[in-house]
């Protein structure tokens, strides 16, 4: 059976006689193609304000989230990201309501520029792809890898499937994440009240009368995901909110989401105290 697998070779896509806007084209028709889903083309060559054009526009129907994609030939440098992340922007605030995703796509990237996108990732979310050609018997076929996405949790390689999700659990596979809990827990006491962690596999919850106020997901470099669920008539306070104390943050469809630690908690107190007070008001409403 083995001798029946044909070993591929990586070629460059220029050295095929094609060109970027060749690759945009093979996105535009495919988009499932980039393994983000089902998604719709809603514009190509997008005119900006800074004066740049979007590569490709793309929208999943199913919750109306868009993705910002950027293509490039070659391997992806300092200005691919910089154009991605300043695209993202600006239709992020074009579209102010809808989660919006930049997509970074490009033939190689390397460990230096990987470990420049997983660093912004943890305030935006970036999905980084690259698109090789490959060729085995004669066939070429072009085919794209996710590399980085976001929301996707580091791999470390244990199994943990049969493992309870408690405290214990948490100390062990996060330790970070359970102490930015209990900080966090503790900084928003006086606005909640009595309030108790409820420990799941892949987030710890902070409940006040069994409700999931406030929960924090782990994210590598001892950092946490902190999601912040609030009534469509207060979301703009959040976000005023958090651009005030200059704290990056990622907005969903009713989340708010910071990257945070222990640290930031007991610097950042008395903002994440007014956010417990909006998150607080958004249940009683």
């Amino acid at each position: 059976m083995s001798g029946d697998i044909v070993v591929g070779t990586t070629m460059a896509i220029r050295s095929c006689g094609l060109d970027e806007h060749w690759l945009q084209e093979q996105i535009a028709k495919n988009p499932s193609a980039l393994q983000l889903g089902e998604l719709e083309v809603l514009s190509r060559e997008r005119r900006q304000s800074s004066g740049g054009r979007l590569d490709i526009l793309l929208k999943d129907p199913a919750d109306d989230s868009m993705y910002e994609v950027e293509v490039m030939l070659g391997e992806t440098d300092e200005t691919h990201i910089i154009r991605t992340i300043e695209y993202w922007d600006g239709e992020r605030r074009r579209w102010p309501k809808r989660q919006h995703y930049a997509v970074l796509v490009a033939e190689s990237i390397t460990r230096r520029f990987y470990n420049v996108i997983q660093l912004f990732s943890y305030a935006i979310p970036i999905i980084a792809i690259q698109a090789n050609i490959v060729e085995a018997n004669g066939s070429r076929v072009l085919h794209f890898t996710k590399i980085l996405d976001t929301y996707e949790e580091p791999d470390d390689g244990e199994d943990i499937s049969s493992e309870i999700p408690n405290e214990e659990y948490w100390r062990k596979h996060s330790a970070w994440t359970l102490d930015a809990a209990k900080g966090l827990s503790s900084v928003v006491e006086p606005v909640f009240g009595r309030s108790d962690l409820t420990f799941r596999k892949h987030y710890i919850c902070i409940n006040v009368d069994g409700e999931c106020y406030l929960w924090l997901a782990k994210r590598a470099n001892n950092k946490c995901i902190v999601g912040i669920w609030l009534d469509e008539s207060l979301m703009k306070d959040g976000e005023q909110l958090f651009d005030s104390a200059s704290i990056p943050y990622v907005k969903t469809r009713d989340e708010l989401r910071i990257t945070t630690n222990l640290q930031m908690i007991s610097e950042k107190a008395d903002i994440l105290r007014e956010a417990a007070t909006l998150v607080k008001k958004s249940w009683e409403e």
